[in-house]
Parts: structure tokens; C-alpha cells; sequence
């Protein structure tokens, strides 16, 4: 059931790589490229994409009459070790890659794994530059741990010096070795000396499984929310409003970059499609709603006394909406109370996340988006254990459970009455 899933996630090593696979599925589905230094044209009733970087992507529909839109957002990246500039560290016997983390990382997981390396490599044109997709795609490096006979405090609170204990090893010292930096030429087909930089990372190779009532892989945060939206976006039919997804780099750094969700991607995007399609953006976000797709933590089977127990979602258990009191996920009472009735309308159960009052949670990219593009706004995500693992576990049945809730919602229409009164068309 999972299968399509699991291809897409081995596909998406590295957020450029997602949105180059999104993009792939897009032009498959007859969706149209647009590109944001050029003058748009928009033909009712077709579909298009543009992104930005590399590696963030909205895609929308462009729907004659609407009076909003209808946008999921999630994100492509995933807590990794970038690779730096100066890749190589060589001493007397080995050669290390010199990595430093990227996002909230549960390093553990990373060790005496094989790992390889994907991203994009600037290289030099005729005229300038170009950037070129990387997947070494078989394993090239591992982070050795060091023996229970040497560290006998191993399996007690052990703590990790990034600087130390966290760099992989990727060859000997010999004079004959190939060069990480060669490795990179001769798999690009271009000269080592046409490569001007990288932007590179380390990632977990191994397949997906599912197995029983569930699925483990590597980066189910938040690819499984890309996929599922994307699967939704693209099935979807008879539209309302213009239905946008959107997917996002850097949210695991905090979103503020020029692609990540507090740039002005989004609000670009929208602005251009509403002056092509005679929708004033002050008008139609009060008709909009979006959802914030980004994975929710499970009860744990070892550890329930981490989850609030009257909100602790569970694997299988539907769509998970998330509450918190600061407002870090942006779920409130009027887009919670919008999306219950699609999600009664699709006929895909609903449970509720919230951190237990004395352990604080992380954020997503809802309210940061909503800095740039204001409009009501529900924090959803689907249940999983082991966030930020180098692999990680959710339930098998809700990946379609998202993807039924966010066709619903793509198919469906905001009217804002006033006065905190909304029809869901």
C-alpha cells in the first residue's frame, strides 16, 4: 500500500532532489513550468508549478471565478550533517568528511549506518554556471562508534562531540586514493577543476518497509507529507477556490531563508496568480484556509509519560491536529472547527496533539508563513515515533488517511460571511 511512498522517499535523498521529484510528477500530470524572473501567462482551467532554488515548489490550479485558495504546505528537508566546502580531513591512516549538523538531530541513529552523500554541485558553462543534481546513491561513508570495551559508559547517557564523534569515515590515506572531490567529477561526467561549490549531505540509503501496522523509513518528516499532499493535489478535481500546494526548504533551521516559509515565495506566488485570474489578495485570503502539514509525535509504546494524556495521537489513528497555547503551531479554534468538517466530509478521522504543559514542543512552518501571507491556519500532521531519527516509524493506513482529507479539502471552498460565521462549500 505504501510502496509508491517508499519510491518517492528513496527519489528525494535531499530537498533539491523532492522538488526536482515533484516537479517530475507535476509535468507527468500535464502541470506547465512557470519561472519567477519571466511575465506569466495563465490559461483557465490548466495547471502550473514554479520554484524557487531548487528547493521549494508551489503549485496551483488556475481556477476561473474563484474567490480563495485552498493551500497545504509542508516541507522537503530533513535533519542531516552538511558536507563542508573543504570536504577532507586526512591524517596518518584515514580520511574523514568534515560535516557539520543540519537541524535537530538524534545522533545516535547516525552511527555504524552506511550513509551516502547527495545534493547539488555548481559547475562551471561556457557562459557561467549550472546547477547539477548529486545521488552517489550506494552507501560511501559510516560514523564508526567506538567500542563498548573502550567507552564502558556507552549505553549511560552517552553525549556526542559533533566535532569528534560525529564525522564518517570515507576512505584510507593512500596516494592512489580517488579524491572525494574527483568522486564527484567523474560521477557528473564534468572537470574537478568546472566545479565551483557544493551543496551537499549526508543521507540514510536504506529502503522503506512496511510491516504489519506500520512503515518505517528514512526523512517520514515530513516527506510523508509532501507525498501524501502531492498525491491529494494532484487527484483532485472539480475546484471551488484555486487549490496551491506548497513545499518548503529549511524548515528544520527555522524557515528564514529566501525559500524557506517566511520568505515571500508564497505571497509572490499568490499575488501574480490573483492578478492574472482577477482575485485581489486582500479579499480572497479572508476566503482562504491553509494546512500546515508537518508530522506529529506518537505515543510511545516505552515511554507514554512524555505525551499529554488526554491529546496523545497514535499511529493508525487518523489525521493528528496540534494545539499549543504560544501559538508555535497555528491552529486555532476557527480553522480546527473549518477543517473537522472536511475531514467529516472526506470520512477521515481526526485526534489531537498537544505537549504535555511541562515539556516544550517544537514549531512548523504555519505561523511562520503567516507572517508573509496572513490567513486562517490549522497545524495537521500524521502520527510517527522517533522524529528526527536517521529512520523513522508511522502508521501504514494513514498515509492514504492524509491524502483522502487533503483531496477533500483541495475540492472544497471557504466563504467568509463575517462575523465568525463561514460556509464550507
Amino acid at each position: 500500500m505504501n510502496e509508491p511512498l517508499f519510491k518517492f522517499i528513496a527519489a528525494s535523498p535531499t530537498a533539491f532532489h523532492a522538488v526536482e521529484e515533484c516537479s517530475r510528477e507535476l509535468r507527468a500530470a500535464g502541470f506547465t513550468e512557470l519561472y519567477e524572473g519571466e511575465a506569466w501567462e495563465l490559461t483557465p482551467g490548466k495547471g502550473y508549478f514554479v520554484t524557487r532554488n531548487g528547493s521549494s515548489i508551489v503549485a496551483f490550479r488556475a481556477v476561473e471565478g474563484a474567490k480563495g485558495y485552498m493551500i497545504t504546505a509542508s516541507h522537503c528537508d530533513s535533519p542531516s550533517f552538511r558536507i563542508r566546502e573543504n570536504s577532507e580531513a586526512v591524517d596518518k591512516h584515514f580520511v574523514r568528511l568534515s560535516v557539520e549538523g543540519y537541524g535537530g538531530m538524534l545522533y545516535s541513529t547516525w552511527l555504524d549506518r552506511p550513509l551516502s552523500v547527495a545534493g547539488r554541485v555548481l559547475v562551471r558553462t561556457e557562459h557561467g554556471i549550472k546547477s547539477r543534481l548529486l545521488d552517489f546513491k550506494e552507501p560511501i561513508c559510516v560514523i564508526p562508534n567506538v567500542a563498548i570495551h573502550m567507552n564502558r559508559n556507552a549505553n549511560k547517557d552517552m553525549s556526542f562531540n559533533p566535532a569528534i564523534d560525529l564525522q564518517p569515515l570515507y576512505a584510507e590515506a593512500t596516494d592512489s586514493r580517488t579524491t572525494f572531490r574527483q568522486r564527484i567529477a567523474e560521477r557528473l561526467g564534468v572537470e574537478e577543476k568546472d566545479i565551483l561549490s557544493t551543496g551537499l549531505y549526508l543521507y540514510n540509503p536504506a529502503a522503506g518497509f512496511e510491516w504489519g501496522d506500520f512503515i518505517s523509513a528514512p526523512r517520514l518528516d515530513d516527506l510523508h507529507c509532501v507525498y501524501s499532499t502531492l498525491r491529494a493535489f494532484i487527484d483532485a478535481g472539480s475546484f471551488k477556490s484555486v487549490p496551491v500546494f506548497a513545499v518548503f526548504d529549511n524548515e528544520e533551521v527555522g524557515s528564514h531563508t529566501k525559500q524557506g516559509a517566511a520568505s515571500t515565495f508564497l505571497r509572490d506566488v499568490l499575488s501574480r496568480v490573483g492578478d492574472k485570474l482577477g482575485m485581489d489578495l486582500r479579499t480572497s485570503l479572508p476566503a482562504s484556509l491553509m494546512l500546515s502539514c508537518d508530522n506529529a509525535h506518537a505515543l510511545h509504546p516505552n515511554h507514554p509519560e512524555y505525551a499529554d494524556k488526554a491529546n496523545a495521537p497514535v499511529m493508525n489513528g487518523g489525521v493528528v491536529i496540534k494545539y499549543t497555547a504560544s501559538q508555535r503551531y497555528a491552529t486555532d479554534a476557527v480553522s480546527a472547527a473549518m477543517f473537522t468538517l472536511i475531514c467529516e466530509k472526506a470520512g477521515v478521522k481526526t485526534q489531537n496533539y498537544a505537549n504535555r504543559p511541562d515539556i516544550p514542543g517544537g514549531s512548523t512552518l504555519g505561523n511562520i508563513s503567516n507572517s508573509q501571507v496572513s490567513l486562517n491556519t490549522i497545524d495537521i500532521g500524521l502520527a510517527q515515533l522517533a522524529m528526527h531519527s536517521s529512520y523513522e516509524t508511522a502508521g501504514a493506513r494513514d498515509t492514504q488517511a492524509m491524502t483522502d482529507c487533503c483531496k477533500t479539502f483541495f475540492e472544497s471552498a471557504i466563504a467568509a460571511k463575517g462575523a465568525g460565521e463561514y460556509d464550507i462549500i
